[in-house]
């Protein structure tokens, strides 16, 4: 190994799982590249930091981490004498390492608003194009395992499946930072219980009672994290916020913003725009959460009384109100919501409603069977669907999907 090689052979102190090997040259430089930089200013839980203080992580640490436990579940199945060449392994290595390297500012909150129609999933895979043209072809494999088209399909499910290294660190990471005990998880047992039966990644059946725990601790999280009420009110504030911005700046009024952001307010973006301009995921890549933040400080003294009235109340915490229920709100009261706000603010304008009360349904899906299964390789060659195979009641009634409907509007609005 040559001394630039040696060089590049870097140890991150991570505080979730210890020290992370970066352990080739490739990966270092992928690191090292402002695409993959950049995910330092984007959090990996975007508005969750206003219920939970501590959840400041970024998409960088989630990154990192699935990198290692990567090369761990890698490290693992070459033990039990699958081959994994080290080609292989470099690929499935780069390609977890940029799974998420096209999500926007605020994850999720800036496809339904500045950008539609694009999922961070598919301008991922626009910017490893990128990137595979930049690194002269190193990314090619990378590419294939991303997107299930090497021959070893087990690859892919380690980057991309319903027991991947993207759920097993996220899990761990967003419990530790939350300080949510409930989303634990034993992900050294789950990788060591890794196994490959007919080109599939399955758990040895020992392991079905941590795999148990994996799929529990994935409901509790999505309801006491991802879907907190008052993280959803803050998210979709966040939404509409960003919908007003952009339908000033479409209609030529002039407002504040990066000049990365300016591009993507001004303009509306459809998937056929990035497929014709190869250089427009490269402008998306220049925006992080600093350019939104920077902008709605700034909102909160502009003339139109709905983009300040909610920049300020994202700023200073300010949140609406939200309320779930099992069932569809009721329409009339809907209206007699939406009836309310107009009467309280009438200089907002018409259709001030659109922006100041929100309706919608979360849907929590802790194991789906329907698509790649979690198997379970017995002893004798037998293998079963963990949700079948477990003794556990809970484990077959979380292959359901659990609805909930909500309503979001102004805490200044009387509840009917």
């Amino acid at each position: 190994m040559n001394q630039a090689a040696r060089n590049k052979r870097k140890i991150v102190n991570d505080p979730v799982h210890g020290f992370v090997t970066i352990c080739s040259e490739l990966l270092f430089d992928l690191i090292e590249h402002p695409v993959f930089q950049r995910l330092r200013r984007i959090r990996q839980l975007g508005m969750t930091s206003y219920v939970y203080p501590g959840a400041l992580h970024t998409r960088f640490h989630h990154a990192i981490g699935a990198m290692h436990l990567m090369q761990e579940a890698i490290d693992t199945l070459r033990l039990k004498g699958f081959e994994i060449t080290r080609e292989e392994a470099e690929a499935t290595l780069a390609a977890i390492l940029l799974h998420d390297i096209g999500h926007g500012p605020y994850s999720h909150a800036l496809e339904h608003s500045i950008v539609s129609g694009m999922g961070h999933e598919e301008l991922s895979l626009l910017l490893m194009h990128r990137l595979n043209r930049e690194f002269q072809g190193r990314l090619g494999m990378a590419i294939e395992v991303f997107t299930n088209n090497y021959p070893k399909h087990f690859l892919h499910q380690l980057v991309s499946s319903q027991l991947d290294m993207d759920r097993l660190d996220y899990l761990k990471r967003d419990s530790f930072y939350t300080g949510v005990s409930e989303g634990v998880i034993n992900t050294d047992r789950i990788i060591k219980m890794l196994t490959v039966h007919n080109d599939e990644l399955m758990i040895e059946d020992k392991g079905i009672y941590s795999i148990e725990k994996f799929i529990v601790a994935r409901r509790l999280m999505y309801w006491q994290v991802y879907y907190h009420k008052t993280v959803v009110s803050a998210e979709n504030m966040l939404i509409n916020l960003l919908k007003r911005a952009k339908f000033l700046a479409e209609s030529g009024e002039k407002i504040f913003s990066t000049p990365a952001l300016e591009l993507f307010l001004q303009h509306r973006f459809s998937r056929e725009d990035f497929a014709v301009d190869e250089n427009l995921v490269e402008k998306f890549a220049l925006l992080d959460d600093y350019d939104i933040f920077s902008a709605i400080k700034v909102w909160m003294e502009h003339s139109d009384f709905l983009l300040s009235m909610l920049s300020r109340s994202l700023v200073n915490r300010q949140l609406f109100r939200a309320e779930f229920s099992d069932h569809p709100m009721n329409e009339v009261r809907v209206g007699a919501l939406r009836n309310a706000i107009q009467r309280k603010w009438p200089q907002a304008g018409p259709g001030a409603e659109a922006y100041l009360l929100t309706t919608g349904t979360i849907t929590n899906n802790a194991y789906i069977p329907e698509h790649d299964k979690i198997y379970l390789l017995y002893r004798d060659g037998k293998v079963s669907d963990i949700a079948e195979a477990s003794d556990q009641l809970n484990i077959s009634v979380l292959t359901s999907a659990v609805s909930k409907h909500f309503i979001i509007y102004p805490k200044t609005i009387p509840e009917f």
